[in-house]
This record gives C-alpha cells, sequence and structure tokens, in this order.
C-alpha cells in the first residue's frame, strides 16, 4: 500500500501538477466506480504510470482484504452458538 503514501506526497507537493491531477482523478474515479479515461495514464512519464499500475494492484488487494473481513465476520457470526443448539455427543 506504498504506492498510496506515494499518490498522496505528490498531490500534496503540488496539487495543480498534471501528475497530481491525473493520480486525483485515478482515485477518485477508482472510490466512485466511475469511467476513468485510460489515455490519461498514457499522458504520464514512465515512472508515474508504473505508480498507477501499482495504485491499481494495490486498490485491487485492498478490495480483497474487505471482502476477506466480511466473510471473516459472517463465518464467526455463523459458528457462534448459543447453549440450546450446540450438539453434545452423550
Amino acid at each position: 500500500m506504498r504506492s498510496f503514501k506515494k499518490v498522496k506526497k505528490i498531490i500534496e507537493i503540488n496539487p495543480n501538477s498534471a501528475d497530481a491531477k491525473a493520480f486525483g482523478q485515478l482515485i477518485m474515479s477508482l472510490e466512485t466506480e466511475q469511467d476513468f479515461p485510460l489515455q490519461t495514464l498514457y499522458d504520464l512519464n514512465a515512472a508515474e504510470f508504473d505508480l498507477a499500475l501499482e495504485v491499481l494492484k494495490d486498490w485491487r488487494l485492498g478490495r480483497f482484504y474487505i471482502g476477506k473481513a466480511k466473510v471473516f465476520d459472517a463465518s464467526k457470526n455463523s459458528t457462534v452458538q448459543t447453549p440450546n443448539t450446540q450438539n453434545t455427543m452423550k
């Protein structure tokens, strides 16, 4: 998730730069699930393009972690048994 810190730094240092605007647009697009023009990525230089790809990978990984947490909570809740429903062998 270091890519998010790098992007944050780029945006904070010069929020009016083309790179900062591109990264801001990318993050907002991912968060709101809106379309993002790929040409914006192609306009970045090689290092920033690679960073944008890192952001995409990290964003996707983060979604899996959120999904993992949700399924863990659901699983935990489904395995909690009350004394009346516990199976006991006698």
